[in-house]
């Protein structure tokens, strides 16, 4: 017998973690664990996409999590599936050529608060600037590409793009101010987050979306379905070559289990902007039990082995 549906809340083009969502129904994995009506909306501009009684999941940045836990929403992060690490080149329009350049300036992101802003926030640290002692106005923007056009256009001052956008760019006279980063500093995480009334009523459902996207996460890692992976990329971020791909994959994370210390460390970026996100538990958010399930069971890594 097949389960309810669900809606997923999504945003749009923002988040490698958006590939598992795209190549779930794609390859009709909702359906095949019993979950035949899924329907994924996507959050378009500089707005976070939030749960409500109509749109009971989200496949979302875990800053936008805490954003909404802070604003009174009861919400469960069910499964941590990427560890998205600072990258990126931070681009400047023609005549700002050093970083203190950017004092006075205006930034763009996402939404104010979340993932693309923490990632800002933690390029400009690596500068040296800090936004409010410097002046620096972040503005939000929309998703990755209406980033890149408030700066090609002027709207903005500067920004943290792609290297494929920072390439077309500096074609154009922009400049780059940062592009090297250490390996180990994260910005945020992405996954699945679902009301706890939602959970609480229909644990079947959450169990069994989570059991797809553990699925679609093993095609993804297991190397074996490339070209179905490559359509996924393109339906989901508009990414077409192998190497932007590959650097998506490898954000990634094989055993999606929800971590507190990220949290804490995206909690603690996130009171810069809003200093209410301190009183929200971020282990109160958590609630592994889907994950270590699949986890313990063999699940997991039966698919893994399935698709090697």
């Amino acid at each position: 017998m097949a389960d309810k549906g669900a809606t997923i809340a999504y945003a749009d083009g923002t988040g490698s973690f958006l590939v598992l969502l795209a190549l779930a129904e794609q390859e009709a994995l909702f359906q095949k664990y019993g979950v035949d009506d899924v329907r994924s909306v996507g959050v378009k501009g500089a707005t976070v996409p939030r749960l409500t009684a109509d749109m009971p999941l989200g496949m979302i940045g875990e800053p936008a999590a805490l954003l909404q836990a802070t604003e009174g929403a009861d919400l469960r992060l069910v499964a941590s599936f990427s560890d998205i690490k600072l990258s990126g080149h931070l681009v400047a329009r023609p005549g700002i050529n050093t970083p203190t350049d950017l004092r006075g300036k205006r930034m763009g992101a996402r939404v104010i608060g979340a993932g693309l802003w923490i990632s800002t926030i933690l390029a400009l640290e690596r500068l040296g600037l800090d936004p409010r002692r410097d002046q620096i106005n972040i503005l939000p923007v929309g998703n990755p590409m209406q980033i890149f056009r408030a700066l090609e256009q002027g709207e903005i001052d500067a920004a943290l793009v792609s290297a494929g956008q920072s390439r077309e760019l500096q074609a154009k006279g922009f400049a780059v101010l940062l592009k090297d980063y250490p390996p180990d500093i994260s910005s945020f995480g992405g996954g699945l987050v679902v009301s706890n009334g939602f959970l609480s009523n229909n644990p079947d459902v959450v169990e069994n979306v989570v059991h797809a996207l553990l699925e679609a996460l093993a095609m993804c890692l297991g190397g074996r379905n490339k070209a179905k992976v490559m359509q996924a990329f393109n339906k989901a971020l508009s990414i077409t070559d192998a190497e932007t791909a590959a650097s998506s994959l490898a954000e990634l994370r094989r055993k999606p289990y929800p971590s507190l210390a990220p949290l804490a460390k995206m909690q603690a970026v996130i009171s810069i902007h809003d200093p209410r996100v301190l009183k929200v538990s971020p282990a109160d958010l958590i609630d592994d039990q889907f994950v270590r399930k699949f986890d313990e069971n063999g699940e997991l890594d039966a698919l893994y082995a399935a698709y090697a």
